[in-house]
């Protein structure tokens, strides 16, 4: 092979002004599976969302949402990346707009929600995670045959005293807190509040999603600020499996295992298991515990971990409740992907709403994978999501009097794509919409 050296570019460089081409071409398909959930006919019968007094002018709710849809499906985590929607032609056709709103739009449409709104956002985020796993193949969303559950919170750290709501947490640093419910891989419930106890929103959001895992084999998992008494008492309620971290009130339960003979230990992979009962505070009758025992040196480490009554394998209870680990990978790819780690505005009602629909951007991504991609690309997380389906150069152009979208995708992706738009794209190709043409780069 010959030598390979770096030669100087001989290129003559031209900057003009973008008229037709986009490089988040790939929002087609988050097009195709909102229009496929009539996603946009749902927000708009909303009235709620919408505080126009006169509804002929100014744009309507499923504008602002689906902008910031689009804005946080392409990688953009702030008000201003909705508005540089303006700057890419082809998704404002795409959208059916002939100007999405500039920012300070956005900015008063979330600041005039009210709880209204965020109950109608949560009550439509519910029915959309329903609506996937009655779409889904099971094999895709269960784990031992059952629906998992995952309950956490996160703090959000914020700069400056201007944010309605912050105040100082557990960490003595200023946030809010956003707290979560998951059914599988998607994110079905969120709140966004003051730090405080970080389960606050538990009961509330078990209640409100029940319908989600009613009937089914399910399992919960949580760690320990989920495990009072009265949390351990709603999830034996609710009749799924559950294992719940604890690690906060310990000393009862390490005297329980310290008084253990020998011979109620079960050895494994260097640790030793044993199933235990103990009354938290809060509990009227005794609650099962799994035990485990780690020998090092001169020391004895002991862990713990909250189970429902029907487990009665202490190593299986700790080897499933590892499994909250990913769950936990999920909630953090949620923040660094649509970049939510800071809240975008002042007003705590505005910021509700924005996590809530961050949470149906998130949900829209996981659900093109789950629905349409192959079992080989079921392992890809969010960015990796957005680079391979959303960040693809597209051009709009008119061809016999309508307007024509001209993906180029990987060459080893054009059959995907173009099966894709036979299957998913004419469903949704009314008059005037532009026709999808996919073309290898």
């Amino acid at each position: 092979m010959a030598a390979i050296t770096k030669k100087a570019a001989r290129l003559k460089l031209q900057f003009v002004a973008n008229t037709d081409h986009s490089v988040h071409a790939g929002l087609v398909a988050v097009e195709a599976l909102a229009r496929r959930f009539d996603l946009w006919t749902k927000l708009r019968q909303l009235t709620v969302l919408d505080p126009r007094t006169d509804r002929r002018r100014g744009y309507s709710p499923e504008v602002i949402v689906g902008q910031l849809l689009y804005a946080l499906c392409s990688g953009g985590g702030c008000l201003a990346d909705s508005e540089a929607l303006n700057d890419d032609p082809l998704a404002k056709e795409l959208f059916g707009v002939a100007q999405f709103a500039d920012q300070s739009q956005v900015g008063t449409w979330l600041r005039e929600q009210t709880p209204a709104s965020g109950a109608a956002l949560r009550d439509l985020l519910r029915e959309f995670v329903a609506w996937v796993w009655a779409q889904a193949e099971p094999r895709r969303l269960l784990h031992a045959g059952q629906r998992e559950i995952f309950f956490d919170d996160t703090q959000l750290e914020v700069r400056g005293r201007q944010f309605e709501g912050a105040a100082i947490n557990y960490h003595g640093d200023l946030a809010l807190s956003w707290q979560t419910l998951w059914v599988g891989p998607f994110l079905c419930d969120s709140h966004l509040g003051s730090p405080g106890d970080v389960s606050s929103e538990l009961l509330p959001m078990l209640a409100r999603n029940r319908a989600l895992w009613r009937g089914h084999a399910a399992h919960f998992y949580a760690d320990s600020g989920s495990s009072a008494g009265v949390h351990l008492a709603a999830l034996a309620q609710e009749g799924f499996h559950y294992t719940v971290s604890y690690n906060k009130w310990t000393g009862p339960l390490e005297r329980l295992a310290e008084g253990l003979p020998d011979r109620a230990w079960t050895p494994g992979a260097g640790e030793e298991y044993a199933l235990g009962l103990h009354t938290p505070g809060g509990l009227a009758a005794a609650h099962r515990f799994a035990l485990a025992r780690r020998r090092d040196e001169l020391l004895v480490r002991y862990g713990f971990v909250a189970c429902d009554a029907g487990q009665t394998d202490a190593a299986n209870v700790f080897t499933r409740h590892r499994l909250k680990g990913e769950k936990e990978q999920g909630f953090s790819e949620v923040l660094s992907g649509l970049d939510l780690h800071h809240p975008p505005c002042a007003a705590l009602r505005a910021n509700q709403v924005y996590y809530l629909i961050a949470a149906r951007a998130y949900d829209l991504m996981v659900a093109v994978k789950v629905l349409d991609l192959n079992d080989e690309c079921q392992g890809w997380r969010l960015r990796t999501l957005m680079k391979k389906l959303v960040f693809l150069p597209g051009r709009l152009g008119r061809r016999a009097r309508q307007w024509v979208a001209r993906v180029l995708v990987p060459g080893a992706w054009l059959a995907w794509w173009q099966r894709w738009a036979q299957r998913a794209w004419p469903a949704v190709n009314t008059p005037g919409r532009p026709r999808l043409s996919a073309a290898s780069g």
